[in-house]
């Protein structure tokens, strides 16, 4: 089968196409053949080994599982023989968390990993990016922030992956929104449902006089010593992006008079409660108030050109991989 490869730690130019021996589904595995695969910030920096503590766990000198891309849609086509529930020619989506491996004609998951049925109402390239942006933004916002209505909630990178998602679903949840992004994504922000859209090409949302219950930093580019002026007196300051700068805010806790800087790792949970969030950010998605925007499409030869995109820090909610056609 053919799979994008990481050479070594780099640039996009690390990137590669190879031939590979497709793999073999274990007695509790699927086999899955894959439609589509998201390319995300996250699958850069995997690519790029950062920040750099992070390879203890990647791979000291390379990464340990060269294939990267988390995020799947597709269609079983081979199943272990302790696999039920499932039947050849299901469609079904998921993620392989830390395994990685999904940027690839076919992967593998265990039956009892994060896969799930794909709905009527989702395309293959709308649930291939669930668990990236959707889910993890769910994650923070009603599990590490507990979001309530009436809360005023600040959401830095407002159009990137993670970004729609948080406006889409801190609206939902009844908060007061208000999105930081740059003058080309201003109308985007708005579209999505933001009360309020901060262009940071004009203004410094951290110099600002309003004062918000959460500070959601999906880019990590702020950080509690410079957001606390805007933060309510229990305010949360969040990231997705963990760096020895977020992991000495968050030593830094006991000292902040009641505000917090906070972090979680969304796909290293357990299996029931990440599928427990999926079931929720579905039922919100069966309504049609959630719209999942994806702005570019890529085959699989063209993987260095889609991680140069990604690496401009530009992209407008999702970047997918699309795979069957390659």
């Amino acid at each position: 089968m053919k799979a994008v490869f990481v050479t070594r730690y780099g640039g996009p130019e690390v990137l590669e196409v190879r031939d590979v021996e497709r793999p073999q589904a274990k007695e509790n595995e699927l086999l899955i053949k894959v439609h589509a695969s998201g390319i995300s910030r996250a699958s850069a920096m995997m690519r790029t080994g950062t920040p750099r503590f992070a390879r203890l766990f990647l791979g000291l000198r390379r990464p340990k599982h060269p294939i990267p891309g988390s995020g799947f849609a597709g269609l079983i086509v081979g199943k272990g023989a302790n696999v039920t529930g499932y039947e050849i020619g299901d469609a079904v989506f998921g993620h392989t968390a830390a395994s990685f491996g999904t940027n690839a004609e076919y992967v593998c998951i265990p039956v009892d990993g994060v896969v799930v049925p794909l709905p009527d109402f989702l395309s293959f390239e709308e649930a291939s990016i669930i668990n990236d942006g959707p889910l993890t933004s769910y994650n923070f916002l009603k599990n590490v922030a507990n979001v309530q209505p009436g809360q005023k909630v600040l959401i830095n990178g407002a159009s990137g992956s993670l970004g729609v998602a948080a406006v889409q679903i801190a609206k939902r949840m009844g908060a007061e929104v208000t999105g930081v992004c740059s003058t080309a994504n201003v109308e985007l922000v708005r579209s999505l449902g933001a009360d309020h859209v901060i262009d940071y090409t004009r203004q410094d949302f951290t110099k600002g006089t309003e004062q918000y219950d959460v500070v959601y930093d999906t880019i990590g580019k702020s950080c509690i010593g410079k957001a606390k002026d805007v933060m309510a007196p229990k305010g949360i300051y969040m990231s997705p992006v963990l760096d020895l700068n977020m992991l000495e805010q968050m030593i830094m806790n006991p000292f902040h008079s009641g505000k917090k800087a906070k972090f979680d790792a969304t796909g290293l949970k357990p299996v029931k409660d990440i599928m427990q969030m999926i079931n929720d950010l579905l039922q919100m998605m069966s309504t049609g108030t959630y719209n999942a925007v994806i702005e570019r499409r890529y085959a699989m030869e063209d993987v260095v050109e889609a991680h140069r995109y990604i690496d401009t820090g530009r992209k407008r909610g999702n970047v997918i991989m699309s795979i069957a056609s390659s």
